[in-house]
């Protein structure tokens, strides 16, 4: 294919990187499984009464995604003022133990790219380690004290750390791998994450951790991931472009390139290093507000945030919100374990991603996918739809997630992550993954606390909404979005030119040279 060889130091790097993605996609799964067993205890630490036991078996879905998850508000009809109280209080406290996660994410997206910058990448990644501790022991000592507290703390927290490391973790990746293999080991930060998600819900069996005495276990297990991280760390070679490029130690990233190339001959790599820089050298860090000012930046970013919001409001949360009730109509005993099955899927095709997306390229990969969703979204409404007329069709509904799932692997799941990191060079890379990380997070947010209510208002047809969404995600990315596959900063530069239909501006402008994307008239 290519001379890029994949050594052992840069294997060992990006696996040590994709723990923080491993956390990441535990820290969404974790929450669900023993969810009846944490709100029975919120109930005891608060003195609220255990005897309405419906109220609480109502809260029974095993999601793998965060969400508020009061699966049917209609059905909880506690007696009298007093018990509707206390269950207003407790779905309260349970969205904000699920939500808060989101919320620290949103947060802290905006600091990722700031402290890799200030820090350099292994110490950024060192640093947050710290949160994922704290956050990771306020959980695991929950069981000690007002519990609620203790896990909403300890969430908000963890949001922090995946808030960072979801900026820090592709920017990392992208930088010490080889052009050739940059997108497939792009695809390892969603491997690690639906990995993560995967294992939460594996653990979180009742007769693993997820029962009355082993749930704080469970919730503060990661703390031993955080630690291990910590020492790996120590020996992962910092980023040759950030030692190059921001420190301007030249000696120093070639050291770091032979570890990570396994050769003495980094020439290559130098040289394309060196014209960055060069480049870079007149283009000034770029704040928030001059991507979307500067011509050059607009296109991308654009393209960033709108790729990023395809992910989030495809409709993937919202499956795996049905996920349980679609199973138990069609007759699963027990439905936890097809939601992990949807789970395995999850995985299984972000392999297939990480095996394509250097074959058939970023924008197919992502086209492909968008439009598998689309049809599966349509046949999950009409299974829906017609779940009362025919039983059969919960089949039809239960074998659209499985290929959702799938379809939303092969592309919208992990292109995104790596796609804006191809897009802006190192001026405005920084700027540009804290945005959009901030745009995932904040879509997350939204719809974690959005869905139930459109859910509630729409019914069965909820996705026939989402099957709108999609297609309107189809449309921008196949007139908007370039293929960034195999090619430099100044190639993807002259597609966005092609696809906002402007003309090449002086080879003089540094933007250009990298990036430059687009002269809207």
């Amino acid at each position: 294919m290519t001379e890029d060889k994949i050594t052992g130091t840069l294997i060992f790097a990006v696996f040590t990187a994709a723990l923080s993605s491993f956390q990441f996609g535990y820290d969404i799964g974790v929450i669900n499984a023993p969810q009846e067993i944490i709100i029975s205890h919120y109930r005891h630490v608060l003195g609220i009464p255990l005897d309405d036991r419906k109220a609480t078996n109502n809260y029974a879905v095993n999601s793998t995604e965060a969400l508020p998850t009061v699966t049917y508000p209609a059905n909880l009809v506690p007696a009298g003022e007093e018990a509707m109280a206390s269950a207003g209080l407790i779905t309260m406290l349970w969205s904000l133990s699920v939500s808060s996660f989101a919320v620290g994410g949103m947060i802290a997206s905006f600091f990722g790219g700031w402290l890799g910058d200030k820090l350099g990448r292994i110490k950024a990644l060192m640093v947050a380690n710290i949160l994922s501790l704290a956050g990771a022991l306020l959980m695991g000592f929950s069981k000690l004290g007002p519990s609620h507290i203790l896990i909403i703390a300890g969430r908000s927290i963890s949001g922090l750390y995946c808030g960072l490391i979801s900026g820090l973790v592709p920017m990392y990746i992208g930088e010490i791998a080889p052009t050739t293999l940059r997108g497939a080991l792009g695809t390892f930060h969603q491997l690690a994450i639906v990995t993560g998600i995967l294992i939460s819900q594996i653990v979180g069996l009742e007769f693993i951790l997820g029962n009355h005495d082993l749930w704080h276990i469970l919730l503060g297990l990661s703390a031993v991931r955080a630690l291990l991280q910590f020492l790996l760390l120590f020996f992962c070679p910092e980023s040759p472009r950030y030692l190059y490029i921001t420190l301007e130690e030249e000696a120093k990233a070639k050291q770091s390139l032979k570890r990570l190339r396994g050769s003495d001959d980094v020439t290559k790599d130098i040289n394309e290093m060196k014209k960055e820089k060069e480049e870079a050298s007149s283009e000034q860090k770029v704040s928030i507000i001059q991507l979307f000012t500067d011509s050059s930046y607009r296109q991308p970013i654009i393209v960033s945030l709108m790729l990023h919001a395809a992910q989030q409001f495809s409709g993937i949360n919202g499956i795996f919100y049905y996920s349980t009730s679609i199973f138990q109509t069609a007759g699963i005993s027990k439905p936890v374990y097809a939601t992990i099955g949807v789970g395995a899927i999850n995985l299984v095709f972000t392999v297939f991603s990480v095996l394509l997306v250097e074959k058939a390229g970023r924008r197919s990969l992502f086209l492909i996918g968008m439009s598998g969703m689309f049809f599966c979204t349509i046949f999950m409404s009409l299974g829906l739809v017609l779940l009362d007329k025919f039983a059969w069709m919960s089949y039809v509904s239960m074998t659209a997630i499985f290929l959702f799932v799938s379809f939303f692997e092969i592309g919208p799941g992990p292109i995104p992550w790596f796609m804006v990191a191809e897009f802006f060079s190192q001026g405005p890379r920084p700027t540009a993954l804290a945005l959009a990380a901030f745009s995932n997070w904040f879509c997350n947010f939204l719809v974690a606390l959005c869905f139930q209510y459109i859910a509630d208002f729409c019914g069965p047809y909820v996705f026939f909404l989402f099957a709108g969404v999609v297609l309107a995600f189809i449309v921008f990315t196949f007139f908007k979005v370039p293929e960034t596959k195999g090619k430099s900063f100044e190639e993807i530069a002259a597609e966005f030119r092609k696809k906002s239909g402007s003309a090449p501006r002086p080879k003089a402008a540094v933007e250009m040279e990298f990036l430059g994307a687009t002269e809207t008239a």
